[in-house]
This record gives structure tokens, sequence and C-alpha cells, in this order.
């Protein structure tokens, strides 16, 4: 399951994710062509943005479209936020 689409305006951000993961992924989405392709933004293997438990990460992005994207998931009950960062 997806989040709705939000406009990212750029710069530096925090991402989170709490609640009950049910088993699964949940990782931090963004398109740069307006909702059509959706990627991760976390590379293979990095787990900045990307959480199978509780947590937060910062990152950077130009504007564009992000989502909070879950995955492999049963019965979840889960939240996610997004917010600029000050630095």
């Amino acid at each position: 399951a997806n989040s709705a689409a939000v406009n990212w305006l750029g710069g530096r951000g925090v991402f989170a994710a709490f609640g009950t993961f049910g088993g699964g992924t949940c990782a931090l989405q963004m398109s740069p062509d307006g909702g059509t392709t959706w990627i991760a933004v976390d590379r293979s293997g990095d787990t900045f943005v990307t959480f199978t438990t509780a947590g937060a990460g910062g990152f950077e992005l130009p504007p564009c479209k992000i989502r909070a994207a879950l995955t492999g998931a049963t019965t979840p009950s889960l939240n996610a936020t997004v917010s600029t960062s000050k630095s």
C-alpha cells in the first residue's frame, strides 16, 4: 500500500514511520515526473529512510512528489510523516 503523493518543494527533510509494521517495510519514494515513475530514495543497502520498525531519517531531494510505500505487510497499522529540516 502507498500513501497519497504530496508535493515536496525541495531541500532537506526528515521522514518518520511508526506503528505496527505487520512484518513489512516502509520506504520513502520520490517521483521526478509528477507521479508516473516512483523511485526508492534509499539506494540498495542504505536504510536512511527505509524502515522495518519505528524510525526516522534524513534525506535531501529536489522538487518532486513523495510518498510512503509499504510492502510485504500483513495487518499493518502504520503512520508516516515528513517534515522540513532546519539545517
